[in-house]
This record gives C-alpha cells, sequence and structure tokens, in this order.
C-alpha cells in the first residue's frame, strides 16, 4: 500500500506560480514512476506531467509544456509540480498518482495504482 498526500494548491492570479507537493508513504513504496493529473468541473481527469522514479525521465502534457517541470525528491518520496505563467483554464482539482509498473502510457489514468485526494488550484483572470 502507498498513500499520497498533496499541497501546495490555492488561489492564484493569472501570470503567478505555484508549487505543488506529493508525499508518498507506506510500506511497499515501490514506484516506476509518479504523474501529476488534473480535472476540471465537468472535464473528465487529464494527464499533466509525469516523472520515471529511477531515472528521472520527464514527460509532459502540450497544455502545459513550457509552463510546468515535475521533479522527485528519492530520498523525500516526494514528487513536485512547478507551475508558471499559470492561466484561468489551469484551474482544475490536482492529483498526485503512482505507478507501480512499467506500461504503455504516462497518460493513461488506469496505469496508476495509487491516487492522492487532490489539491485544487484556482487561478484568477
Amino acid at each position: 500500500q502507498a498513500q499520497l498526500v498533496e499541497s501546495g494548491g490555492g488561489l492564484v492570479q493569472a501570470g503567478g506560480s505555484l508549487r505543488l507537493s506529493c508525499a508518498a508513504s507506506g510500506s511497499t513504496f515501490s514506484p516506476y514512476g509518479m504523474a501529476w493529473f488534473r480535472q476540471a468541473p465537468g472535464r473528465e481527469r487529464e494527464f499533466v506531467a509525469a516523472i520515471s522514479w529511477s531515472l528521472g525521465t520527464t514527460y509532459y502534457a502540450n497544455s502545459v509544456k513550457g509552463r510546468c517541470t515535475i521533479s522527485r525528491d528519492n530520498a523525500k518520496n516526494t514528487v513536485y509540480l512547478h507551475m508558471n505563467s499559470l492561466k484561468p483554464e489551469d484551474t482544475a482539482v490536482y492529483y498526485c498518482a503512482l505507478t507501480r509498473y512499467f506500461g504503455p502510457s504516462w497518460s493513461l489514468p488506469a496505469r496508476y495504482d495509487y491516487w492522492g485526494q487532490g489539491t485544487q488550484i484556482t487561478v484568477s483572470s
């Protein structure tokens, strides 16, 4: 089992920045990778970014590429999402997710075994 706890969300003006954190714990914590997804009201959960745990290889959705940076601290079992130049359309609940295995696509929610409870980001115009 693994538990994921997100933090760092909040209200920010357009053009601003935020850093989300996701702290992972659990007796069987052994991720292949971790990711951030987001879900806006009335919309499906959307992939934002992912990172492989061992090599630190990163993957980004086109909608955030160049504005987001995903990183991890292996010693702290924590993954981060630093977001710049935030736009109102970035408003959503952001979820951290963990996958234990290699898979075909980082952007598929079904690939992930564990999810956090989510943290809200609201970007005002």
